[in-house]
């Protein structure tokens, strides 16, 4: 895609090759991002696309939850790929036997943070109604946004990086669940704006990634999420596994260092970034179905980050 480029494909090269990326989803065939895409193209792909993963995923959850869809209450929707009103959600709900009187809450902007804050969200309102069933979904279809006709530096990592992806969760008050949510919370840094987000522009979005992001990682996390725990009367000592949103391999790094976990102690999220890539919000939670599959440790923090810049923590028990 980039012959003629030699300068910039040499500048690729090397990113694809720090990336540890071995293979990313698409939602459309490689020959499509060979060729110009305008707004109404890319998000006429969004909502397709979208739809067919929500309604994958979302299936998927709730039969996984022992459920019918008629028994969902409410349903949050993250995205922040792509522009859709009606939202996603109000499109796919007949489709999947919903309720009319399904409440829905779709939640734009999150960016990778969408699936702590997101899952969270849902937690809170079905905490706050008991026995209704809460469905959360988070669907990303980053490489609609990776732009090839830019030079820019964070999107030549964003080509290297992204890939598309889906998740769903069923939370309740009743029922017998894989865990249980003990709270969760946030930490917003002030004059952090331009460290990560989406720049609006002709042809379509244009990432923003700063490349402070590992170091401000590496200098903030801890003081971020011990007040996070503090708000739950918990230490990081009381934590036995973090499951942690692996934004590139240097994030993962950072991550290890300002939380002082040995090398190498988040095996699962470099996994799903080798496997997946960054998938922006839903990424975390295919981390977490790693950790179910090998075996939930007792107490786990589920960590991410995203524009504003934040961290979103959440504590879940077996």
């Amino acid at each position: 895609m980039f012959r003629g480029r030699a300068a910039l494909f040499d500048r690729l090269a090397g990113v694809f090759d720090n990336a540890l990326i071995d293979r990313r989803s698409t939602v459309a065939p490689i020959d499509w991002y060979r060729e110009p895409h305008g707004w109404q193209e890319r998000t006429e792909l969004y909502v397709s696309a979208t739809e067919a993963m929500f309604e994958d995923a979302a299936l998927k959850a709730i039969a996984g939850a022992g459920l019918q869809p008629g028994a969902i209450d409410g349903i949050v929707f993250v995205s922040t790929t792509g522009i859709s009103t009606p939202s996603i959600d109000a499109r796919v709900a007949p489709r999947l036997g919903l309720r009319s009187d399904i409440r829905r809450v779709p939640v734009f902007g999150l960016g990778c943070a969408g699936g702590v804050t997101g899952l969270a969200t849902a937690a809170r309102l079905a905490a706050a109604e008991p026995g209704s069933n809460w469905l959360f979904v988070c669907v990303e279809t980053c490489s609609i946004s990776i732009r090839l006709d830019s030079d820019d530096p964070a999107a030549i990592v964003a080509t290297a990086l992204f890939g598309d992806g889906a998740a769903a969760a069923v939370l309740s008050t009743t029922g017998k669940g894989l865990a249980t949510i003990r709270g969760a919370g946030e930490n917003l840094w002030p004059d952090t704006l331009g460290i990560m987000g989406w720049r609006v522009e002709d042809p379509g979005l244009a990432v923003i990634f700063d490349r402070a992001i590992p170091p401000f990682v590496e200098a903030e996390l801890a003081v971020a999420v011990d007040k996070i725990l503090a708000d739950l009367d918990l230490t990081r000592a009381d934590i036995d596994r973090f499951c942690c949103h692996p934004g590139g391999t240097k994030v993962v790094d950072a991550i290890e260092t300002a939380l002082e976990l040995p090398a190498g102690t988040l095996d699962l999220e470099r996994q799903v970034l080798r496997d997946q890539g960054n998938m922006s919000a839903p990424t975390v939670m295919f981390v977490l179905e790693a950790l179910i599959a090998r075996g939930l440790p007792e107490r786990v923090m589920m960590t991410a980050f995203g524009p504003g810049f934040t961290c979103a923590g959440m504590v879940i028990e077996r």
